[in-house]
């Protein structure tokens, strides 16, 4: 296959379905485990995804055990609860402050690491921004590998740091929990914005 043919590929509708068109936001889940080994799998493709120099600093904790999102509960806003209760696994989506530590090995070519140390603002920007963006290729991930996923942001920031982060080393960007939804309780779909209200083209 040439180049020109490998980059004019283009996935199939089905896929887009899957990822996109047909994928919703799960509340409610069916009592069917998520394998560490599948969980092993999402993180293998997610980390795939572009971040700036390759800083790749998204961290993730997954809390599968009753006792360790019992933790959590408190920290969640009271709508979070239940859902989270029910969801086979919970994925705190965390950021590393020391991720350009890791950059001698993600980034060989440059002395990267230089352009971060001492520049807390720098550091702070680079993480929380490209910690999300892995966080949304986590959750196309999993939905690539037939799972879903409830994204929330319905928590107290710093008694989930204390409770899970109590280092200080990472911190949280964003929740989500994983596992297999249950279809019958979805909410109908919401509208979005079209092309014309949110794009410009210049």
């Amino acid at each position: 296959m040439t180049q020109t043919a490998e980059h004019s590929a283009k996935i199939s509708s089905d896929a887009l379905d899957l990822l996109f068109r047909k994928a919703r936001t799960h509340n409610a889940w069916l009592p069917k485990r998520v394998s560490r080994e599948t969980l092993r799998e999402v993180y293998d493709l997610a980390r795939m995804g572009p971040t700036s120099a390759n800083s790749s600093p998204a961290r993730f904790v997954f809390l599968e055990s009753e006792a360790a999102k019992a933790r959590l509960f408190p920290a969640l806003a009271p709508l979070n609860v239940e859902k989270t209760k029910a969801a086979p696994v919970t994925v705190i989506v965390a950021w590393d402050t020391e991720f350009y530590e890791k950059l001698p090995k993600l980034f060989p070519h440059a002395d990267m690491k230089a352009h971060f140390v001492g520049k807390q603002a720098v550091i702070d920007e680079t993480a929380f921004r490209n910690s999300s963006l892995q966080g949304a290729y986590f959750i196309l991930a999993a939905r690539a590998l037939g799972l879903d996923c409830g994204p929330m942001s319905g928590f107290d920031q710093a008694k989930v740091n204390a409770e899970f982060l109590s280092d200080g080393k990472w911190k949280t960007n964003f929740l989500c929990n994983l596992g297999y939804g249950d279809p019958s309780k979805l909410f109908p779909r919401s509208p979005r914005l079209e092309f014309d209200e949110a794009c410009r083209v210049l």
